[in-house]
């Protein structure tokens, strides 16, 4: 499978001191040294970005990545991607299922539970923990964020438990292997019917207390419901700032037991005060700007490594079809061929990004795309807008030849109407603020305005949600960037069921398109090449949003004497693999490392 690639460092600003070095140990290199166990990690979180879900099951707006990578470590899902080469494979020892078989032509699926795994209070985890997770989304899935219509759990007709660790599935219809194990079983889990639902309550009325407790932040590290885990790792505390700390989940049963005695996740308001704080040694694992990366020689010095965490994700702005006056603008293929035309992601990926972000094509990875069908050109984006009845009044476009003909202004825009756009975008990263201005600048040279406006991530992710047309909450933004880390990660089959087909939990801008959705169908069926080659053209082609350059996660610093560290293309985190070693001298060991227990 291919994936996308993010550029190599290229940085080119020199970085001003370093700062005090802190506790960080600077006599290990990034290799070598003896493992020692205990001792605390902090890692930083992105900017403006704090966890705010523990429920693993995704509501709207609460579907930051971050929030997802902890659940997976408290309540393990059956099936977890981990790459491999060039690609990702659902093959991994994190999993708590076995690998699945299929069988009758592919529309039945038999999975079995590793054995010996217990909840932390020493209950077996069993296959009805599973069916209690099956049973909340099939009776709630419209509450569900992962939820799209003729998939999980509409594709599923019938859910058997075969015994405590097997059950089965009996589908709909046959479907592709690769697409059913890597986009609809990654999202099974087990959840502890035992300790969640002791009064054998309907999914409604479960789902619904469930509910309730998961959206209150404040009591996410004293509620009783969630330390009941079969994770690696526990919660010790969640503060409402976002700050969480995990320990140790002495009841794990699992293969990859935590060397650490704890981990941190540390919230940053934006990219500067982390890049503070990593260069005072306040951070095992954090990031630093792409302004500064010609100089990660001085981070080095300071006993960090410096490794690019690179995505398997796309980036783009999000339009939203559903609002009451962009909306009608928005559905003029031509508006967005000219608007995609105006946004030059070679530049920004070189100057603004400094070579740690590469254009985005389209919906799949470039490899399977055959180039950009539009690139900047600002000639013809103001060409396509005066062709379809757009003129200059003192340095603004105004529709002067309204109507739905193929050289008017096109459907719902009114006679005399200016083209000016609104756009939320996330704060935090000065990398995402200029982009966001060098695309106003674009957009202003063609005589369109782009009012922006700038929130945390949450209340940008919470705002960009699918809505109707009638719901309040379709009037409150018109354009959406929730992108510095990436827009959308894909799942390993990099197929759209989720994103752009019709009514898709992540469909944010209510995009619909007949054609699409008969292409991402195909993907699910078929696992011929082609099937993913047309649809990502097709959409490529319709421009369902803009793209915009893909930038790395993050360039990574960290301790040279943290070690096991692995920067999933998913962004999923295993600090179980972690641990500190200290600096090892003539083959024997040395006094403790300052990364160690006394941290």
């Amino acid at each position: 499978m291919e994936r996308i690639l993010v550029a190599a460092l290229l940085g080119i600003v020199v970085l001003a001191g370093c700062g005090p070095r802190g506790n960080v140990v600077t006599d290990v290199g990034p290799t070598g040294g003896t493992r020692i166990e205990g001792g605390t990690a902090t890692m930083a979180l992105p900017p403006a970005s704090t966890p705010n879900w523990i429920f693993p099951i995704g509501a709207p707006g609460y579907l930051a990545s971050h929030n997802s990578a902890i659940q997976n470590l408290l309540f393990l899902p059956l099936f977890q991607p981990v790459q491999k080469g060039a690609a990702l494979t659902m093959d991994s020892p994190r999993g708590l299922a076995e690998q699945p078989h299929y069988s009758d032509g592919n529309d039945t699926v038999s999975i079995t539970l590793k054995k010996g795994y217990e909840w932390s209070d020493g209950t077996p985890v069993t296959t009805r923990d599973v069916k209690f997770w099956f049973d909340l989304i099939k009776h709630n899935k419209k509450e569900w964020a992962g939820y799209s219509p003729k998939l999980m759990p509409d594709d599923v007709k019938a859910f058997e438990i075969v015994d405590d660790r097997t059950f089965r599935l009996r589908l709909d219809r046959p479907y592709n292997p690769t697409w059913f194990t890597a986009n609809e079983l990654q999202d099974f889990v087990a959840l502890p019917a035992h300790a969640w639902n002791p009064d054998h309550q309907d999914p409604k009325h479960a789902f619904a207390r469930l509910m309730r407790h998961a959206k209150k932040l404040s009591t996410f590290d004293s509620d009783p419901l969630w330390k009941t885990v079969n994770g690696p790792w526990r919660i010790e505390k969640w503060s409402t700032s976002g700050q969480v700390s995990l320990v140790p989940n002495k009841k794990y049963r699992g293969p990859d037991k935590p060397h650490l005695d704890r981990v941190i996740l540390k919230p940053f308001t934006t990219a500067d005060a982390e890049f503070n704080v990593l260069r005072a040694g306040g951070v095992d694992y954090g990031y630093i700007p792409p302004s500064v990366m010609a100089q990660s020689a001085k981070f080095k010095e300071m006993g960090y490594r410096i490794d690019p965490w690179e995505g398997w994700a796309i980036t783009y702005i999000v339009l939203n079809f559903h609002h009451p006056t962009a909306g009608p603008l928005l559905h003029q293929a031509y508006l967005r061929q000219a608007l995609q035309h105006l946004i030059d992601q070679p530049t920004i990926s070189k100057v603004i990004w400094h070579g740690s972000a590469a254009p985005t094509l389209g919906p799949v990875p470039a490899g399977l795309l055959d180039g950009n069908p539009y690139p900047y050109d600002p000639k013809k984006a103001k060409a396509l807008l005066a062709a379809h009845g757009w003129a200059d009044h003192s340095g603004q476009l105004r529709c002067v030849r309204p109507g739905n003909s193929t050289r008017q202004c096109g459907a719902g825009i009114k006679n005399g109407q200016e083209l000016r756009l609104s756009l939320l975008s996330q704060s935090g990263s000065t990398e995402t603020s200029n982009t966001m201005q060098a695309i106003k600048s674009e957009f202003g040279k063609a005589g369109i305005t782009l009012d922006i406006r700038q929130q945390p991530l949450n209340t940008v992710l919470g705002t960009t949600v699918p809505c109707k047309k009638s719901e309040p909450i379709c009037s409150e933004w018109q354009l959406g960037f929730f992108g510095t880390q990436g827009s959308w990660y894909f799942p390993p089959d990099p197929s759209g069921e989720k994103i752009f087909a019709t009514n898709a939990p992540s469909n944010m801008g209510n995009w619909s398109e007949p054609r699409t959705d008969r292409l991402i169908r195909k993907t699910e069926y078929s696992d011929a090449p082609t099937a993913m080659r047309d649809y990502g053209r097709e959409v490529a082609r319709q421009l369902p949003v803009l793209w915009t350059p893909n930038p790395a996660y993050q360039v990574s610093a960290i301790r040279n004497d943290l070690r096991g560290i692995d920067q999933n293309p998913t962004l999923s985190l295993a600090p179980q693999y972690w641990y500190f070693v200290k600096k090892t001298k003539n083959g024997a060991r040395s006094g403790e490392g300052k990364g160690g227990a006394g941290k």
